[in-house]
């Protein structure tokens, strides 16, 4: 048995939820999402608050109902207050700096690594060596952020590379003769 589907979802104010069959577009100040339930689950509206409801009997259609769950939460958070993941340069000579929708990166490479940023995610960079990735979508914010750690993932030696803010790199010791 499912418990995160039988959490009710709470909509704060300014957000508006549309059902269209099994088709759920999420509005709020942020923006807005859209999303496609799968056929085994039903979302019911009632005073601001979503509920997800299923066949208790089929165990697919419970996962289904965990699934659809997070994803309507997600949502709900994204476009009311929306998802940020910080990532951080260490490397002698490693800097980022944001134009418009272009990420450009200097990682140690011969050639500068420049990130086309999709649209719907805002990237920012308040000092050379620090990234903010912006967004109302979590999965599309997660998926930018591990794209540009990806360029230069952090190396357990000296710790050089591109890694989250919160991350912890566990180094090795060198090689001894």
């Amino acid at each position: 048995m499912s418990r995160i589907a039988k959490a009710p979802v709470a909509i704060p104010n300014g957000v508006e939820i549309k059902l269209d069959g099994s088709n759920l577009t999420v509005k709020g100040s942020k923006g807005q999402l859209t999303h496609i339930l799968n056929s085994a689950v039903t979302v019911n509206i009632v005073e601001n608050v979503l509920n997800v409801q299923w066949d208790k009997e089929d165990k697919k259609a419970t996962a289904q109902a965990g699934t659809a769950r997070a994803v309507l939460n997600n949502m709900v958070t994204g476009v009311s207050t929306g998802f940020e993941k910080k990532l951080t340069l260490i490397g002698v000579g490693y800097r980022a700096q944001a134009k418009e929708s272009v990420l450009s990166l200097s990682l140690g490479f011969s050639h500068p690594v420049d990130y086309i940023v999709p649209q719907g995610i805002i990237v920012e960079t308040p000092t050379q060596t620090e990234i903010i990735v912006r967004g109302t979508d979590k999965q599309l914010v997660g998926e930018v952020s591990a794209k540009i750690r990806a360029y230069r993932p952090p190396e357990p030696y000296k710790g050089k590379g591109v890694r989250y803010s919160d991350e912890n790199v566990v180094r090795k010791e060198a090689k001894k003769k």
